[in-house]
Formats: C-alpha cells, structure tokens, sequence
C-alpha cells in the first residue's frame, strides 16, 4: 500500500458505514464510500459538515449543502494548487490518493537530467499533467474525452502557474489518439494513464477496461522513445487486482525495456482511527 500522507490542505477524518468525511482546506464534506465497510459509531462531528452526498436508490444522487459555499475553491499540495468543486457525480474534481503517484513521477522527472516529453490519458483534470509540468517536463499533452474536463485542466494549469509552459490540451478517445500519435512517428518518454471502467469518447467511442486496457497499453508500448523514464497505470475498477495491472506491463513495456515493477494498491490514512482507506490500484514500470 502506498500512501498520500503529505497533506497538508486534504485529510481523510473519518471513514466507515460505507462513508467518509473529509476536509478539503476549511471545507467538510461527507460522501458514501463503498471500500469503507466497517462500522463505526457516527458522532456529531458526521452532521457538522458543510455538505452531504446522497446517493439515490436507483442511481446518481445530489448534494445538500448546510451553508452557502462558493462555487470552487483551490487546495494545495506541495508547490501544485487545484480547483476543487462538488459535482453532481459526488466527485470534487481531485483524487488525493494520487499524490503518491504525482510524487513519484515529479522525483523520476527531476532526476532525469534530460527533457522528458509525457502523455496523461484519460486525463481527467490535470492533477497528474501539471504535476509533470511543473516537475519540469519539457512537453505534456493532455488527452481526455470529456471537454469540460480538459477545461477544468487549463484552469488548474492556471492556478499552479504553468502558463508558460508547454501544455498540450486534447480532447478526443484516448485510443484513437494513440493510434494516430504511432502512424505520425511520435515518441513520448512517458506516459501516465487512469482509464476508467467504462466510458465514451466523444463520437460514441465504447471504452471498457477489461477488454480494452492491455490492447491499449501495447500500442502505448509503440509510442515510447528508446529511452523510457516511466509508465504508470492507475485504477479503480472493483474486482481488478493490481496484479493484472503487473502482468500487462510486463508482457508489454518491459518484455520491450526490461526495467522493473512496481504494483499495489493507493490509499489514505484515516485521521480518526489511525486505518486506511483503500483508494484504488497502480501499476508502475520504470527504466
């Protein structure tokens, strides 16, 4: 397990009964949590929250807010800062399990002593793209589907500062874009991807995971430069264990490069009981 436990403007305070409770800079919010299923006695400080997602029985769900918030606010981790804002799919825009990951890549980046060029799929809202940048990237291109997602990414490039920098933005089906990038002779340095269970392109791309992922990996393998830094895969399919995750890579990027491996699961400390709270899975390959 690898843990985000350098937070400074994030923690997980409580979590169990299928919930958690979360501060996000000064703001509480309370959100269901399936991996949270352990019971805990729920004490005032669960109601005391700024505001509460309810999931409705046959899907979606809404937030209730207990005081006026503004429409966004911004976190910080480390020297990077993000937008934050509830959405209607529970989520904020952030996943700060990952910034074990963002951590790992901007050490791989500064060290690197070269220009190291890196393609985000799935990109979501740049949390990983500005990482990389701001790590020193020479080039960054971004590519996800959703384009109120990639607009959400230009803001936080905004918010850390990185105008100045190469940042490529794209929306488009991230495999396309693959396939494309190969027929074109481009190479990246490396590539990070957190592709989700299911999803559509914006033409009506179908993306599934359990068939879609090792085919994509491969072509990605095709994309790398003769010299690759790092390739890294996060998930969050239930039922997918990071060893498959293992075993993609190493049919693939490193039956290429050699180099080594590294999978697991991402987590957070819980504040209140001293437990973790299991976020997701990884798998990393790197020269």
């Amino acid at each position: 397990m690898r843990l985000s436990n350098e937070w400074t403007d994030y923690e997980c305070i409580d979590a169990g009964n299928g919930e958690k409770l979360e501060r996000w800079g000064n703001i509480i919010l309370r959100r269901p949590e399936p991996q949270a299923m352990w019971p805990i006695d729920m004490d005032k400080k669960w109601n005391d929250v700024s505001g509460t997602y309810y999931r409705f029985k046959d899907g979606g769900g809404h937030w209730e807010f207990n005081e006026n918030l503004p429409e966004y606010w911004t976190v910080n981790y480390k020297d990077l800062k993000f937008k934050v804002s509830p959405t209607n799919f529970k989520h904020t825009g952030l996943f700060p399990e990952q910034a074990t990951n963002w951590d790992f890549m901007m050490d791989k980046i500064r060290n690197a002593n070269r220009p190291i060029k890196v393609l985000n799929l799935f990109a979501y809202t740049g949390a990983a793209t500005m990482a990389c940048s701001k790590a020193g990237a020479e080039v960054v291109v971004h590519v996800d589907s959703a384009k109120g997602m990639v607009q959400w990414a230009k803001e936080n490039m905004h918010l850390c500062n990185l105008d100045d920098n190469y940042i490529r933005f794209i929306v488009d089906d991230c495999l396309k874009f693959v396939e494309r990038e190969i027929r074109r002779g481009n190479k990246y340095d490396a590539i990070v991807m957190d592709p989700p269970s299911y999803g559509r392109g914006p033409n009506g791309e179908v993306w599934k995971l359990e068939h879609n992922l090792e085919y994509l990996v491969r072509r990605c393998t095709e994309l790398l430069s003769d010299n690759p830094l790092f390739f890294l895969i996060n998930a969050y399919t239930t039922g997918i264990s990071s060893t498959v995750l293992y075993n993609i890579l190493k049919l693939t990027v490193a039956e290429k490069f050699g180099g080594e491996i590294d999978n697991g699961e991402v987590g957070l400390p819980i504040k209140n009981n001293g437990l973790v709270l299991p976020c997701g899975i990884y798998g990393r390959w790197q020269s």
